[in-house]
Formats: structure tokens, C-alpha cells, sequence
């Protein structure tokens, strides 16, 4: 991604508990859109709706089939990232779709695996961009190849390895 890129973000906030700043939000994407081999190169929009577990429940069965909160949920905007178009807006960017978080769960992971839920968020969101992106981790190669990304862009931003 080029420095003149431009980073839409879309916050939602339907939870009562604190939520990592539109600016935050707007680094993370911008550094893994700037280190994913795969991704637009002029930047992207993407809407990151902060929910409570319920939310993340029902959307988690509905679409994953499992019925209990989770940290993240993904909703590419098409099937083969190869077939981003530009939304219709002035700016011409891709729209990549929508991450789900939930704060809590996502607070609960971070006390449990002793880590900040600042870099625990930029995990989260990090992971659901690549997501978006259309890499996944259905396969050993797979696992190896996203999570390999996603410890390069976190150590960019500051943060240690998740994986470690």
C-alpha cells in the first residue's frame, strides 16, 4: 500500500465497554494493508462494529454454526478478494467488508494469555483484515503463511509476537 492510501473505517460501538479509537483502528488496517502481499494498493474501507456477547453469539451460530460468543467474526464484501470494486464513493476505494469484535471476549483472551488488550484488539483486528483479504487458516500451510503476516505487521506496530 502506497503512503498516499487511503484507510476508511467505519466504527460501531454497541457495547458499554471501551473500544480502541477510530485512529487506532485506522493504523492497524493501514499497516496491514501496507504488509499483506494481497491487498488493494490504493487502501479500503472496512466497518469494525464493536458488539456485546450476545450479538456475537447469534452471529457466530448463524454463520459459523457455533453457538457461543467469539473474539472475531469476518464479513469479506465478496467471495475472491480478486474481485474488489470500488464502492460507489468520491474516493474509489474497495470496500473489504466488516469485522465483528467483541470486547469481551477479547478482554477475557488478553487477562488469560497475559497480554495488554490493547495488542489483543490489534490481534484481533489484524487477523479479521487478513481475513477480509482472503487468507485463512483451514490448513497447517495456511495457519503458517496468515499467522507469519500477522506477527510481521503486529511487531511493525509495537506489539510482540501473539504466537510466542
Amino acid at each position: 500500500m502506497s503512503p498516499d492510501a487511503t484507510v476508511v473505517i467505519d466504527r460501531q460501538r454497541v457495547t458499554d465497554r471501551s473500544c480502541p479509537s477510530r485512529g487506532m483502528l485506522e493504523r492497524w488496517v493501514a499497516e496491514t494493508l501496507a504488509r499483506a502481499p494481497v491487498a488493494p494498493a490504493g487502501g479500503a474501507e472496512v466497518t469494525v462494529r464493536y458488539v456485546e456477547p450476545e450479538e456475537s453469539q447469534s452471529l457466530n451460530a448463524q454463520f459459523r454454526h457455533r453457538d457461543r460468543p467469539t473474539n472475531v467474526l469476518s464479513f469479506p464484501s465478496v467471495d475472491d478478494p480478486a474481485d474488489l470494486v470500488a464502492v460507489d464513493d468520491p474516493s474509489g476505494i474497495p470496500y473489504l467488508g466488516d469485522l465483528v469484535i467483541c470486547n469481551r471476549v477479547v478482554e477475557a483472551e488478553a487477562g488469560e494469555q497475559g497480554k495488554s488488550a490493547r495488542a489483543h484488539h490489534a490481534h484481533m483486528v489484524v487477523h479479521g483484515i487478513l481475513h477480509l483479504l482472503g487468507y485463512d487458516h483451514l490448513t497447517e500451510e495456511e495457519a503458517e503463511r496468515m499467522e507469519s503476516i500477522e506477527v510481521d505487521v503486529l511487531q511493525s506496530l509495537g506489539y510482540s509476537d501473539p504466537y510466542a
